[in-house]
Order: C-alpha cells, then sequence, then structure tokens
C-alpha cells in the first residue's frame, strides 16, 4: 500500500509498507536511496538519521561520525539549557531578554534535531542521545562544579593568597 505520496512524483515520494507479517520496516522509495526505515528499535549501522542518505550503509567510519553528532547535540542542547538559566538569573534588561531569546531558541532548534535523530530508532542513536544529555547535564547543571560570578572570582583569589 502507498504512504505519503502516489508515486507519479506529485506527493512527498513513494512510501510503502511491508506485508502485514512485517510491519515494522517501511522502503523510502528513490528518496531514502533503497534504504529501510524501521518503525521500532534495532541495532545496526545501516540507517538513516535526520537527512536523507546520512550515514546510510556508508560503513562503520561514518556510523560513529554520526553517534559523536548526536552526542555532541545532545550535550549542546543541555549545556545551553545551563546557559538561558544564567542568563535568567542575571539583570532584567531588554538585551539580555533578546539575548535569552535567541539562546532559547537555538536550544530548541538542538533539541528538535536530536528528537529528530532518535526517530531513526536506532539503538546506538538513541544510547548516544541519553549520554549527551547526561554529559551536558553533568557538567553544565549538576552543581558538581562550582559557579563563579566576577566578584565572586575576585573574592575567591584574595582569600587564597
Amino acid at each position: 500500500m502507498n504512504g505519503m505520496g502516489d508515486g507519479d512524483g506529485n506527493g512527498m515520494g513513494s512510501m510503502t509498507m511491508t506485508p502485514p507479517s512485517s510491519p515494522t520496516v517501511m522502503s523510502m522509495g528513490n528518496h531514502g536511496h533503497g534504504m529501510m526505515m524501521h518503525m521500532t528499535f534495532f541495532w545496526g549501522k545501516d540507517t538513516l538519521i535526520i537527512f536523507p542518505g546520512w550515514p546510510g550503509n556508508a560503513g562503520i567510519g561514518m556510523y560513529l561520525l554520526s553517534i559523536l553528532f548526536v552526542l555532541i547535540m545532545a550535550a549542546l542542547a543541555e549545556a545551553l539549557s545551563a546557559v538561558s538559566n544564567r542568563f535568567s538569573q542575571s539583570d532584567k534588561t531588554a538585551s539580555n531578554a533578546v539575548m535569552l531569546t535567541a539562546i532559547h531558541a537555538l536550544r530548541m532548534g538542538v533539541a528538535y534535531l536530536v528528537m529528530l535523530a532518535v526517530m531513526s530508532f536506532n539503538v546506538g542513536v538513541f544510547l548516544a542521545a541519553l549520554a549527551g544529555h547526561a554529559i551536558g547535564f553533568f557538567l553544565g547543571r549538576s552543581g558538581f562544579f562550582p559557579r563563579y560570578r566576577t566578584g565572586d572570582l575576585e573574592a575567591h583569589a584574595t582569600t587564597n593568597k
């Protein structure tokens, strides 16, 4: 059965479901470069993440690079959240409000890209996203590292002489 489009170029491309005996995989036609789109979690290096053909079946090196990319993007989302929290605690000026809004928009864009990557249903991508969020939270918001404001750094430097 056809999904999004009728295959004549008027839709978004042909998407066909496999027979009912295997309902967890969809073929993306020529837009997916012959790859299968999984609808349940799976292990494997041959997957599509966010963009058609990336990393595809380009090998383990590209798969590991895409895993690293997802991990970094998830950590960046958490780091932007920490930056946003710090800006929200500073003076309430128009320039700070604009900066806070820009940081929020960037954080949401990064978070949505991570979400789209996880929607590849690849377990490695999912674990990379979880690890990235955990690393980003630990480094930016866990409270493990002390946070100093400018005045605090000067006071800390004078007391440790």
